[in-house]
């Protein structure tokens, strides 16, 4: 058993150079490779709450890591560590903040395109086809209902949007983008990933609804990089809830946006205060997934 961490909001590491600063994650240079630190920050409707959520860092943390590890046979990924104490890049004096939620990675050339994978009919993918009966532009039979399952699961790629909502785009998009070679490729293994991770997910109770996954180029191969079948990247649904028509609990931060969307709010800055229930409701949902799925046990008290 492990304990989790205090909460995390700001990154303060001035021994390293901060590239990118997301919703979520920060990135730095480090030596010859980047460091991915993962905050407790949450979003919702694409703004970032005042108040953070305990183990969210760690849990998206240490899945991406899990699964990096169990998908290395299909494709290469960026992970490279995630021992502190053996980067002789970071002083002693700045380790605490980083360990459990960071990782050190191989740079790649990021792709521009975000390669969605839907297993269920649900989110975004039921809206549209509730009013064109397809999805990103693929035709799907009629009588589909929410939770209704995809056999084969489908590729509804988006761009990466820097701020405000990726869009989808067809595939046909996605070779203008990067190349008909790339676009096969990163298509064949998104599909192959998913499978990968549903089937795994399955024995643990889980369906990963859908999910997300970012390539990128390194030495002139495709890698996967940034986060993999996270809950903040994915939906997980009880594999008992799920049958067609019906609307499964989700294991990530939909607690928080259920919350957010019962309140008199424009979805716009500044965010109203999270209650500690919610808080404490989103990180019960983070933990139960994470030890689902690595068998590992955490501790919920702050050290």
């Amino acid at each position: 058993m492990t304990s989790l961490p205090d909460i995390v909001l700001q990154i303060d590491l001035p021994s390293a150079k901060k590239i990118n600063s997301g919703k979520v994650r920060e990135i730095y240079e480090l030596g010859e490779d980047l460091l991915l630190v993962t905050t407790d920050r949450v979003s919702a409707f694409d703004v970032v709450m005042n108040e953070g959520i305990l183990g969210k860092g760690f849990v998206l943390n240490q899945i991406a890591q899990f699964w990096f590890d169990r998908t290395e046979d299909l494709v290469s990924n960026h992970f490279l560590s995630t021992d502190v104490d053996e980067w002789p890049e970071v002083p002693e004096s700045q380790r605490e903040q980083l360990r459990g939620r960071s990782l050190r990675c191989k740079r790649a050339e990021p792709l521009p395109v975000e390669w969605v994978v839907r297993g269920y009919l649900t989110g975004s993918g039921f809206k549209d086809y509730q009013s064109s009966g397809e999805v990103s532009g693929i035709r799907l039979p009629d009588g589909l209902q929410h939770a209704s399952r995809f056999q084969p699961p489908i590729l509804t790629p988006s761009t990466k949007a820097e701020s405000g909502h990726d869009l989808p785009i067809s595939f046909e998009e996605t070779v203008e983008l990067v190349g008909s070679d790339i676009a096969e490729k990163c298509k064949e293994l998104a599909l192959a990933l998913y499978e990968r991770g549903h089937a795994y997910a399955m024995e643990k109770g889980f369906v990963i609804a859908d999910t997300k996954f970012e390539f990128g180029i390194c030495d002139g191969e495709v890698m996967l990089i940034d986060e993999c079948m996270t809950p903040d990247s994915s939906r997980f649904w009880p594999s008992e809830e799920v049958r067609p028509g019906a609307y499964p609990e989700s294991y990530d931060k939909q607690v928080i946006r259920d919350y957010l969307d019962g309140l008199d709010w424009d979805k716009s800055p500044p965010p109203p205060p999270l209650p500690d229930a919610i808080r404490e409701k989103a990180t019960a949902r983070y933990l139960h997934i994470y030890e689902a799925l690595t068998g590992e046990t955490v501790a919920k008290a702050t050290r």
